[in-house]
């Protein structure tokens, strides 16, 4: 399968119990991402990560689906 360039948001409402198995997801998906920026919406209480990717499909679904299933945790996909 061909990789892609990419876009993933994400955003977490419970920072304190959300932020270790959104990191531990990241982490093992490590090799697709090319970059990441965190930052916190106080205002909102959530904060807010983007990932840029280079990616299959079945990459960035299986990254998508783990970070989708917990709880607390929106995310959003874009490829290129």
């Amino acid at each position: 399968m061909n990789k892609r360039l990419g876009i993933i948001g994400i955003t977490v409402k419970n920072r304190f119990k959300a932020a270790p198995k959104v990191n531990q997801t990241l982490s093992e998906h490590g090799n697709i991402i090319v970059g990441r920026m965190g930052l916190p919406f106080r205002e909102k209480d959530v904060n807010v990560i983007g990932i840029i990717i280079e990616a299959t499909t079945d990459e960035v679904g299986s990254l998508t689906g783990k970070l989708g299933m917990l709880e607390g945790v929106k995310v959003k996909s874009l490829l290129v």
